[in-house]
């Protein structure tokens, strides 16, 4: 039997999937999908593929995948995901199947527990020893001798933020490589060498793009040959690669660095004053260069920084350079400090590119925190070096997400990820918006430049909220409107359902709060409109206050947008619109999860009616009926409770 009639019989209506998932039945949209990626995984071409909430996207690819016995990454954009697939779907699928596959789940290197740092540490010659939770010290230390993986997420009491991970994991700065004397018994090694003979290994984008761009040069290349690579969340991967690109080097690294040299200096015996001093006056030096630059947390332009911040990174740079002349100097170096001196003179040569970037191919700027700061040089434009990536790979690929068209077109995806005569399709939600949602455009608001929008809006969706009785995402687009919003509702004395807002509460914890409630509203911005997957009626409600426009004020976007206007692109409706479009559809993707779910989306923003622009929004959304009624919000919820 060949894989296309394989794939027709696993979607179809005798399918053997309905033995091991709850509720499964077939769909049309389901088989579209997975015979496009079952034809891509033949002839090795590229695949680009909108499939709307409800296709089953996951099992549409990971069913061709395994039919076709080809090794295949998988990388996704969210742990949650890669967690997912490499702990429920995959084992599922490989049960139906019955075919076994080798599945490797693959982490970066700071999931993983380092050896020689942790043995420095149990030495107690660490400059930090005494900075960092003993009980969490002795915990880690246990664990370490029981492990079998070195996945660090096997220690459940230590909290992700702990300070006892950054000592005893490694970066690609400080790790030894194969000179370690632990290499053969290194978790990073370890789990890399079990990837190189697996038939699938699920990564996430920025372990992939680390091994695409060769970033890892301990190792070599990261993952083994393969012949396919699937990329969900494929929306997020344009902005991640760009990341990749970005020139960078942090105080923190900088300090990293210092206190790492302490350390192997201090184990190998070779810590004398001259050092000390040389660290001291170096660290200071890097603690008063952030003195010189604003208070305030943000991103700022180079350009807008004080002059004298540049002469201090020069003085930072003769002084990392007297360290290496005292490295040098020593008549014979252990490993660490040969690799402490590898790491100075990158640092240096970095520090020399950030100081004499060319400011016409790409931003120079500066990342704040309250005491740290970051320098960055970001290219403009990366869309020919990513699709080099993608072609330096004879192999084939499909993208997929549920939100990478606008409107019908692909163009704005393709443009960012570099890439022309690849097939695309777009398969729509199999779910019935007409019947489930009702999409309310709130009348008479004014325009959200004004002082008072905030508080119209709020006013605007108490009623809502009241019909609904709650069970609400309200997602704002700025954290000052989200606090200011919160404030307004914590403060009227005419509304008490359960509120919850982001930042007063880790994101997980918040939404078990949700739903475990009866009526609850939450309060969230970013991080809630995406990857949150509530079904039932727990949600009923999904309020947008604006049009998700990226903000003016980000320096990145000014020099993205100058950069079109240059090249004599439109930068409104090149970038600006379409990235707001994909925006609002990952927002209003929150609310229908599944075929019972129910509810109002709510756009507040009064320019979907007003503006030329404002029909690719509504084209781009689901087909629901549109009212500015608030009557008939009240009938949609009634007309439900009747049906239950």
């Amino acid at each position: 039997m060949d894989n296309g009639h394989q794939i027709e019989q696993f979607f179809g209506s005798a399918s053997p999937l309905s033995t091991v998932l709850a509720g499964y039945s077939p769909r049309r949209e389901q088989l579209e999908m997975a015979q496009a990626v079952s034809d891509t995984l033949l002839t090795g071409e590229r695949l680009v593929v909108e499939a709307g909430t409800g296709t089953g996207k996951t099992l549409a690819y990971l069913i061709p995948v395994l039919l076709s016995g080809q090794r295949v990454i998988i990388s996704t954009g969210t742990k949650t995901l890669q967690d997912q697939l490499y702990h429920r779907d995959l084992p599922v699928v490989t049960q139906v199947l019955g075919r076994p596959a080798t599945i490797v789940q693959l982490k970066g290197r700071a999931n993983y527990l380092c050896l020689h740092r942790l043995e420095l540490l149990r030495q107690g010659r660490a400059p930090d020893v005494g900075r960092f939770d003993r009980q969490a010290y002795t915990e880690v230390d246990q664990w370490s001798r029981l492990t079998r993986s070195g996945d660090i997420a096997e220690v459940h009491g230590v909290p992700e933020d702990s300070g006892i991970w950054p000592l005893v994991t490694s970066t690609v700065e400080n790790c030894l490589g194969a000179q370690c004397n632990f290499y053969e018994r290194c978790h990073v090694v370890s789990a890399r060498q079990a990837a190189t003979s697996a038939d699938i290994v699920v990564v996430n984008h920025h372990l992939l793009l680390a091994d695409l761009i060769l970033k890892d040069e301990g190792f070599g290349e990261l993952l083994p040959e393969f012949e396919a690579v699937i990329i969900d969340e494929a929306h997020q991967f344009p902005d991640i690669a760009q990341r990749f690109f970005n020139l960078s080097m942090s105080s923190a690294r900088l300090l990293d660095l210092l206190r790492d040299l302490q350390l192997e200096a201090l184990s190998a015996g070779a810590h004398d004053q001259a050092l000390e001093a040389l660290l001291d006056s170096t660290s200071k030096s890097v603690r008063e260069a952030r003195l010189l630059l604003p208070e305030s947390a943000a991103d700022v332009p180079w350009r807008d920084i004080d002059p004298d911040f540049g002469g201090r990174m020069e003085e930072l740079t003769a002084g990392l350079d007297q360290l290496v002349d005292w490295l040098v100097a020593l008549d014979e170096s252990p490993i660490g400090l040969q690799r402490a001196g590898e790491r100075l003179a990158g640092t240096i040569d970095t520090l020399e590119q950030l100081l004499c970037a060319d400011e016409t191919a790409g931003l120079r700027w500066l990342s704040l925190t309250r005491l740290g700061f970051g320098l960055n040089y970001t290219p403009i434009d990366v869309a020919d070096s990513l699709n080099d990536l993608v072609d330096a790979q004879s192999c084939a690929w499909v993208f997929t997400s549920a939100t990478l068209a606008v409107g019908e077109d692909f163009g704005h995806f393709l443009r960012r990820m570099g890439m022309a005569n690849v097939r695309t399709k777009q398969i729509p939600s199999p779910f019935d918006f007409s019947s489930a949602a009702l999409l309310y455009l709130p009348p008479g608001l004014p325009d959200p430049g004004e002082t008072d929008y905030t508080d119209r809006v709020v006013e605007q969706l108490l009623p809502v909220l009241r019909a609904s009785g709650g069970r609400a995402f309200l997602l704002f687009t700025s954290h000052r409107a989200l606090r200011h919003a919160a404030d307004l509702l914590e403060n009227n004395p005419d509304f008490d359902l359960p509120l919850l807002v982001q930042g007063t509460a880790p994101r997980s914890r918040l939404l078990e709060q949700f739903v475990a409630l009866d009526d609850p509203v939450l309060i969230g911005t970013t991080s809630f409109w995406e990857g949150v997957d509530i079904r039932g009626d727990s949600l009923v409600v999904v309020a947008i206050d604006k049009l998700p426009f990226a903000s003016p004020g980000d320096p990145m976007l000014q020099a993205r947008l100058e950069a079109i206007s240059q090249k004599g692109g439109n930068p409104f409706m090149d970038f600006q619109l379409p990235q707001a479009v994909l925006a609002l559809k990952q927002g209003v993707g929150r609310l229908i999860r599944d075929y019972s779910d129910f509810g109002i989306v709510v756009i507040c923003d009064p320019r979907i009616r007003q503006r030329s622009y404002g029909k690719l929004f509504l084209e781009s959304l689901p087909p629901m009926p549109i009212t500015d009624k608030l009557d008939a919000i009240g009938a949609f919820f009634a007309d439900r409770e009747s049906d239950r």
